[in-house]
């Protein structure tokens, strides 16, 4: 079993890189949510914060894949699109689609009524499966330091700067280091619960804790 020492003696090379350690956790991810949806090569996804690179290198293809962001992306694969939107605004018109998918988005929209907005906007088309780092865990997941996000802002601002790992470790401004972690908020088993109501909460976990949380809802 992983120590979580482990974690911070090695570098975080980026989470698409399938050898690093996001990379490997993605993996065995893509493969419970094909086991999930067995019938994933028949649906059309809507991916809520949608990066084409992780279905790129994914080792599963639903029907089709429609890229939901806040930043314009350029996709050429025949089975994928994008379109620039925001799920929190609920004057934005969704696409159908038969299954909503979200990985570690949640936590970067802004505020307890953007994620219950974003929130009912995943459950909108009746099955879901989105993923979010737990707050309680003893590594924060995007700088890779313990116990970043229960420090003061301030204080977690200058600590980005020093720290090595993380990624955002070529980070040098603290104003720009300040900027990145007043841009993520990690959220709890209980919030999660409150947002996605009608969900089965799955842990994936490392060295027998809680890592992230995934709310399904498959039928």
């Amino acid at each position: 079993m992983p120590r979580l020492t482990d974690v911070l003696t090695r570098r975080t090379v980026g989470a698409y890189d399938s050898d690093s350690l996001s990379g490997r956790a993605r993996l065995r991810r893509w493969e419970e949510f094909a086991t999930t949806f067995p019938r994933l090569d028949e649906m059309k996804v809507l991916d809520l914060g949608g990066d084409a690179r992780a279905w790129r290198g994914a080792p599963v293809r639903p029907a089709h894949i429609t890229l939901l962001n806040i930043f314009e992306q350029e996709v050429d694969e025949p089975w994928m699109d994008a379109i620039v939107g925001d799920a929190c605004d609920p004057d934005f018109e969704l696409p159908e689609a038969d299954l909503v998918y979200s990985n570690s988005v949640i936590e970067h929209v802004g505020g307890h009524w953007r994620r219950e907005r974003f929130a009912a906007a995943a459950r909108s088309r009746g099955r879901y499966w989105v993923q979010t780092p737990n707050r309680y865990f003893p590594i924060e997941p995007h700088f890779m330091m313990p116990w970043l996000q229960h420090l003061p802002r301030g204080i977690q601002g200058k600590l980005i700067v020093a720290w090595p790992l993380g990624n955002h470790a070529p980070e040098k401004d603290p104003e720009q280091a300040l900027r990145d972690a007043l841009e993520i908020e990690l959220v709890s088993m209980s919030e999660m619960r409150f947002y996605f109501p009608d969900a089965e909460i799955r842990r994936e976990r490392f060295a027998g804790l809680t890592k992230s949380f995934i709310a399904v809802k498959h039928d």
